[in-house]
């Protein structure tokens, strides 16, 4: 296995506003070597984005998961996105690069170009719920000299995930995520509310919850279920009925000493994840 780490860089110039910084995001990936007896075969990536509230980047949802989905076969990257002070789109054009750096490097990595899934927790969900909404937007992947085609991810995996700006919407994200003014700007939350950006370009999604989040409501998942549903966009959904927010994997691995993220129940989402991506991107077509 190698571990390598690749500068985003998104200037100025392309996210429309003046940055507070021009320090570039950090892209790690960890490269499974080809197996001699398949050195052809082509192996699924996914990309990491953890949460914490566009504030800053949670360690509990870092390298555990990556290495659950190390482990499974897949190709991983986690990107360490920029938050706030830095707004909205930086994060969502870091992870727009990311995702066409993968895909330039397909071939050479043994990756399935049709298989790279963004895969986000809470804030981190809703960071990879724009980039499955919003992936063939202009806005997005123009100023970045890249085309839609070369930014779309092939799936969605959305743990407890940041959606709406509206009633059940986590506001702290949504303040940090757009900045302070544009925060009250009724077409900015639209547009970052993912329940109203849904529609059939959307790639295959697996969704999980639980129903006892007091973070961010369950609603936040049930309204984006509606709206895919709406759209015709495959959607498998698993709703736990307890559990507080940001469970990662819900292991003693990433709970501390108040014991408050080791919920065994929950435990078997990354297993459901894991067949929900070997079941491949359509119906009934499993990959191997």
């Amino acid at each position: 296995m190698d571990i390598k780490h690749y500068k985003i860089t998104v200037t100025s110039e392309e996210c429309g506003y003046r940055r507070s910084t021009e320090d570039a995001a950090d892209l790690t990936a960890y490269l499974l070597s080809p197996m001699p007896q398949a050195p052809g075969r082509l192996r699924p990536a996914i990309v990491i984005c953890p949460g914490g509230g566009y504030g800053f980047v949670s360690p509990r949802e870092d390298q555990p998961v990556a290495m659950e989905f190390l482990a499974a076969g897949y190709q991983v990257f986690v990107l360490h996105y920029h938050v706030a002070p830095e707004i909205f789109p930086l994060a969502l054009m870091e992870l727009a690069r990311s995702v066409a750096l993968i895909k330039a490097h397909s071939r050479e990595w043994c990756i399935d170009s049709s298989q790279i899934i963004v895969c986000g927790f809470s804030a981190g969900g809703h960071l990879a719920g724009c980039m499955g909404t919003m992936w063939n937007r202009e806005f997005l992947y123009k100023p970045l000299g890249l085309t839609a085609e070369g930014i779309q991810p092939g799936g969605m995996i959305l743990c407890y995930p940041v959606i709406t700006s509206g009633e059940y919407g986590h506001q702290r994200s949504f303040s940090q995520l757009l900045g302070a003014g544009a925060d009250q700007d009724p077409a900015m939350r639209r547009l970052v509310s993912l329940e109203h950006q849904a529609g059939p370009h959307v790639p295959r999604t697996f969704l999980w919850h639980t129903w006892t989040d007091q973070t961010v409501p369950v609603e936040n998942s049930l309204l984006f279920a509606s709206a895919l549903r709406k759209a015709g966009v495959s959607l498998e959904m698993h709703i736990y009925p307890e559990g507080c927010h940001g469970l990662s994997l819900a292991t003693e691995e990433v709970s501390d000493h108040t014991g408050d993220c080791l919920v065994p129940h929950c435990q078997g989402w990354i297993n459901l994840a894991r067949e929900w991506v070997a079941h491949g991107p359509n119906t009934g077509e499993r990959t191997e």
